[in-house]
């Protein structure tokens, strides 16, 4: 039975709809779609991603628009080129049926001419990113004076990419006399004052909690240090075979990163991000949509729009700072009724942070160990058997006659010579290697901003007395001085006045090497309080130099010179 019969929209779209396999209508749906057709206030809906939102808003409006006009009716704004694109191939569909119907996508990254070409042919509808409307807004080749319907669709995402200024300079375009349809999944202060700016006494419909999470979820985390990040994740992927999976960064720089760490480890990863430009996000898109690469590395931004219903796993490499955001997020899996897996790498330091997240969403996120050698070559046996029992077309024909002679070996043994073969390699390269739970337990102590280690800073800052006031007098050539030939000394501009601590030396000094072959080793740190000095391998004196000179903390500049 098709439950979409009883929402009183018209035969045509009823028809397009069932062609797509729609018959019972999202929760957002079933309130949005009866509340448009009968009711011309505005309206702010509260939902999540992946909840059918384009369909909600769309269908209500396609049943109707008047197809024998030319005028731009409904305007569409949107965050990202991949959800403007996702938006209007939806309407497309909605609109196969109705063929006067036109809808226009206007976005930055693609040739703007191209796009006035297709706006002559007078489309009834326009989607659109805030920054590209605003472009052909100045160049007449866009007229919002008659629109009827301007739907706002993550709002709360192109508030936090600063969209804010466009967003208003395109709705003060618009009439005054139209119905405006915010739609987001949080209710973010910025959200709130643009509802009250712009919409007037807006009938709200909230589906379910904000903070909602799937209970097909499983939440995972595991604690590591900054240093056996990578190979904790590389621990995690290799113990989850056959995954399909998208890994969560918190900048573009760390993004590329991880990718890159993947990439020189042959995993069948990309990473997505602003700094790509459109043809290489296209390109990235396409191979991760088609299954080319089985592992994306992702901003939060950059994946607005990728709507890929058969993750089974999503990793958060670094926590983001807003609970909302590590839903969202862990939403992407356990999608169309299947399972999925969310798991956390987070560093000690981070468990306050962890415990804010599970308090304000109320997810129950469990502990687990990093996996071992042993628990990986398991995990990567069974994930070898689920390959070979899902069924396989025959791909290539051959003469049974080719098969040698196997009647010297039991079944035990034949199915142990090709497991050996098959995962050889990853044993070998787990046969010598500790586990990094123990590792990471075992050297606490020596792991700088550890809680043994800032309890030695409090016994020596007690015995240093005014040492530190030496110091600043000393600068360069200050400190006290370690007998070590292997290590350079340096001076760097920053201190506990800058609210750097030993983990952010830690991470700009990584940084600054990243791009060796090899880890650097880094030797005594100590943070005063106008400047600081750390010791590294000599052999990378010139790299964190020049690393170093490249980066910024907190928005100040760098500077590490030789001490003296």
């Amino acid at each position: 039975m098709n439950l979409f019969t009883e929402s009183n929209l018209g035969p045509d779209i009823l028809k397009a709809i069932g062609d797509l396999g729609y018959e019972q209508p999202t929760e957002i749906q079933k309130q949005t779609i009866p509340f448009i057709l009968s009711d011309i206030r505005d309206l702010i809906a509260l939902a999540a991603t992946g909840t059918g939102k384009t369909a909600a808003f769309s269908l209500p409006i396609l049943d109707m628009i008047d197809d024998t006009s030319r005028k731009i009716q409904l305007l569409v704004l949107c965050p990202t080129r991949e959800l403007c694109l996702q938006i209007t191939k939806d309407i497309k569909n909605y609109t196969k049926y109705l063929h006067n119907v036109k809808t226009t996508a206007v976005y930055g990254g693609s040739s703007i001419t191209e796009q006035i070409r297709s706006l002559r042919e007078k489309p009834q509808i326009i989607v659109g990113t805030p920054g590209r409307v605003i472009d052909l807004i100045g160049r007449k080749a866009l007229d919002f004076s008659e629109i009827h319907w301007l739907v706002l669709d993550e709002a709360d995402e192109m508030l936090s990419m600063g969209f804010k200024d466009d967003l208003e300079t395109i709705l003060s375009e618009t009439p005054s006399e139209k119905q405006t349809l915010l739609f987001s999944a949080t209710m973010s202060k910025e959200v709130e004052r643009i509802s009250k700016n712009y919409l007037t006494n807006p009938h709200r419909i909230s589906v379910g909690s904000i903070n909602a999470v799937k209970k097909n979820i499983t939440h995972e985390y595991y604690v590591v240090s900054y240093r056996q990040k990578k190979e904790a994740l590389k621990r995690l992927l290799d113990a989850n075979p056959n995954q399909y999976s998208i890994i969560f960064c918190r900048t573009r720089m760390e993004t590329q990163e991880v990718a890159d760490f993947l990439m020189q480890n042959a995993y069948a990863a990309d990473a997505l991000h602003g700094d790509l430009s459109q043809a290489q996000r296209d390109t990235v898109m396409k191979k991760f949509r088609l299954k080319n690469i089985d592992i994306l590395v992702a901003t939060d931004v950059a994946a607005r729009g990728l709507d890929v219903d058969a993750l089974t796993h999503v990793i958060h490499y670094s926590l983001p700072d807003d609970p909302e955001v590590f839903v969202h997020r862990s939403g992407r899996t356990g999608r169309a009724g299947k399972d999925g897996i969310s798991m956390a790498l987070i560093k000690p330091e981070e468990t306050r942070k962890l415990r804010q997240i599970k308090s304000e969403t109320k997810i129950d996120i469990v502990e687990k160990k990093i996996p071992t050698g042993n628990d990986i070559i398991k995990a990567q046996v069974g994930g070898v058997f689920e390959k070979l029992f899902t069924e396989h077309d025959n791909f290539f024909e051959f003469d049974s006659n080719l098969i040698p002679d196997l009647s010297n070996f039991t079944k035990e043994e034949l199915v142990h010579q090709l497991l050996q073969f098959q995962l050889k390699d990853l044993a070998l390269y787990y046969k010598d290697r500790n586990d990094l739970q123990e590792m990471r337990l075992s050297n606490e102590r020596d792991i700088p901003g550890s809680r043994r280690e800032r309890g030695r800073d409090r016994d020596r800052d007690r015995d240093r007395g005014g040492r530190d006031r030496d110091r600043d007098r000393d600068r360069k050539g200050g400190g006290k001085r370690r007998n070590n030939e292997n290590m350079t000394r340096f001076f760097f501009n920053l201190g506990k006045r800058d609210q750097l601590k030993k983990m952010d030396m830690l991470e700009i000094i990584n940084k600054a090497t990243s791009k060796s072959k090899k880890r650097a080793d880094i030797g005594d740190i100590e943070i005063l309080e106008k400047f600081s000095f750390f010791e590294v391998d000599k052999s990378f004196k010139e790299e964190v130099l020049k690393g170093i000179a490249s980066q910024k903390f907190k928005g100040k500049d760098m500077r590490a010179e030789v001490a003296n």
